[in-house]
């Protein structure tokens, strides 16, 4: 027998797929997200197709240049700048509540994704060290152990991972974990705050730097 997958699950699959290509540079911005195109790819309907552009431009990554034609988002400067300010607002107090929450098990991990981290950024693997350090910015937005944090942070969770993705400055932001995971192993909520701090602005600098090719003011 047959099994058939739910439309809800086609579109699901649909939009983790386009989400990543986005995310990791296969789909850039201005590229078309054509419905008959991307259908016949996936082998669905052009319902679960549509459905997908429509979730994708509720996330941020996609716009419409006209009614019908969907194309991926070019960032600009006040987009970079909403994001960094929203991601200091509410990812420095977390990390500030990790100091004060964090358990063994939750600092074992953190040493695991640093080691990933670091034999990742030896070997220049841009995929890993880009889920990496996701996943590393998740635990310790887990470890806050706040739901209401979890659920503010998710809809723009993409567009940050898609920005990082463009920076390469590996080596750097491999140094500033550490100096995020030293602050919270310690304790000391103050200290993991201005670390965290400096890191999401460090990391606004780098994306203003490589999405625009210039300084930050």
């Amino acid at each position: 027998m047959t099994t058939v997958e739910p439309l809800g699950a086609v579109r699901e699959r649909v939009l983790a797929t386009l989400r990543d290509d986005i995310i990791g540079g296969r789909l850039r911005p201005g590229d078309r997200l054509v419905e008959r195109d991307l259908a016949d790819r996936f082998g669905v309907s052009r319902v679960p197709v549509r459905e997908a552009i429509r979730a994708l431009l509720a996330e941020g990554f996609v716009t419409y240049e006209t009614p019908r034609r969907a194309v991926v988002r070019t960032l600009t400067r006040a987009d970079v700048t909403e994001l960094f300010e929203l991601r200091e607002a509410l990812e420095v107090y977390a990390t500030g509540l990790a100091a004060e929450r964090a358990t063994r098990d939750d600092l074992a991990h953190l040493e695991e994704l640093l080691a990933l981290a670091a034999r990742a950024t030896h070997d220049d693997e841009a995929e890993t060290i880009t889920d990496v350090n996701t996943r590393f910015h998740d635990r310790l937005l887990a470890m806050a152990d706040n739901s209401l944090l979890v659920t503010v942070m998710q809809p723009v969770g993409g567009r940050l991972r898609w920005l990082t993705r463009r920076n390469e400055e590996w080596v750097q932001q491999l140094e500033e974990h550490r100096e995020l995971y030293a602050a919270v192993a310690a304790g000391d909520p103050e200290r993991a705050r201005g670390v965290a701090l400096g890191h999401v602005r460090s990391n606004h600098d780098s994306a203003v730097r490589h999405l625009f090719g210039e300084e930050p003011v």
